[in-house]
């Protein structure tokens, strides 16, 4: 990103809270000692952003994961009451929304609360709802035996995501009594220490089956060197730019293109055996159409979370060839996930929270 696109983004929520601000100061019919104190409110909302963000050493680590709650949760609440005003000023310019309504108006106020209570409630409870993605996954190639392969990205573990919360997901994965399980990056959000404070490593060791994993772009912002030994520890076998052979599968584990220096597609896949089924875990799911010219039967990304939130998914949608879900070029399979688990505040409005059940067969299976 140029540094002018840095300091774009960096003002954009700047400007939607002053957007905002000024929305509620208007709208609110109360004395101004408390629109002061609601202004403040969000202000301090806005500035857990940030501090939840690094971690503060001199905080617990609930204090930490309660600041990292409220900002990256303001963050998304900030959009939907940026996209709310909007749409009611633009009533209002068209004459389809009397001025009394967003100004001094107890009726404007509950109508805006009531909507952002629904809206957000439903996206929390939906985010905590994982869907069972089954796919059918069929080949000409050897399979012994049908495989049940779990595959899932993006549990984002950390302040966010704690141990209780991985705990759950682990007791519903274990149900599925898999083969094998297969994760394509960002098991880490952007800090390990509320991870070490919580031995979250152990959890791992609880699943039923076998682990294989390729690195994100957040295991970089985490730090590459602790990532790593926090792998080791959770017993995940980490392949980066690397290639295993399991059973009847060919798995290949490409680095994050966070690595600049990352292995290319056909130098990874080269003297491969092509008669095994090949999967490829590439976190984030650009130039799909090399896989195809690799002659890879599946790949397996996540990164995009479908944008979390509507109407991000759209700009996801524009970003990448494939953002969400099923995908097929020539041969070629694909399926970019959402997540399981989620960056920031827990809301899923349009999106979903997932881990896919893949069955592997061969035709005459």
């Amino acid at each position: 990103m140029t540094n002018f696109g840095m300091l774009v983004f960096m003002l954009l929520p700047l400007v939607g809270n002053l957007y905002v601000f000024w929305h509620v100061w208007q709208i609110m019919p109360t004395p101004v000692w408390c629109k002061v104190l609601v202004i403040l409110l969000m202000l301090a909302a806005f500035a857990s952003l940030f501090l939840g963000m690094r971690g503060n050493e001199g905080l617990t680590l609930e204090q930490n994961s309660l600041l990292y709650k409220i900002g990256t949760s303001w963050l998304i609440i900030l959009l939907y009451l940026f996209m709310l005003f909007l749409l009611l000023d633009v009533l209002r310019l068209v004459h389809m929304l009397p001025t009394g309504l967003l100004r001094d108006s107890w009726q404007g106020t509950l109508m805006v609360v009531g909507l952002m209570l629904v809206v957000f409630i439903y996206g929390n409870v939906h985010y905590h709802h994982k869907v069972r993605q089954p796919l059918e996954l069929t080949t000409s190639k050897t399979i012994i035996k049908p495989l049940k392969v779990l595959m899932m990205s993006d549990l984002h573990l950390g302040y966010g995501n704690r141990r209780a919360d991985f705990h759950q997901w682990v007791d519903k994965l274990n149900e599925e009594h898999a083969d094998l399980i297969l994760i394509a990056g960002d098991i880490i959000d952007s800090r390990l220490k509320p991870l070490e404070q919580e031995a979250v490593y152990e959890e791992f060791h609880r699943l039923n089956a076998p682990v294989v994993a390729c690195l994100g772009n957040h295991e970089y912002y985490a730090g590459e060197p602790n990532s790593l030994q926090f792998f080791e520890k959770a017993g995940i076998r980490l392949l980066r730019d690397e290639v295993m052979e399991w059973d009847d599968l060919c798995i290949v584990g490409r680095d994050d293109r966070s690595n600049p220096r990352r292995k290319s597609l056909a130098e990874l896949t080269a003297g491969i055996d092509r008669n095994k089924y090949i999967i490829l875990m590439d976190h984030q799911p650009y130039e799909l159409e090399k896989t195809e010219e690799q002659h890879i039967d599946f790949q397996l990304s996540g990164h995009t979370h479908y944008g979390q939130v509507w109407p991000i998914s759209w700009i996801t949608k524009r970003i990448y060839e494939c953002a969400f879900g099923n995908y097929q070029r020539g041969n070629t399979r694909y399926y970019v996930s959402s997540g399981i688990g989620i960056w920031g505040g827990k809301f899923r409005i349009g999106t979903r929270s997932e881990y896919v059940v893949a069955t592997l067969k061969g035709v005459e299976n």
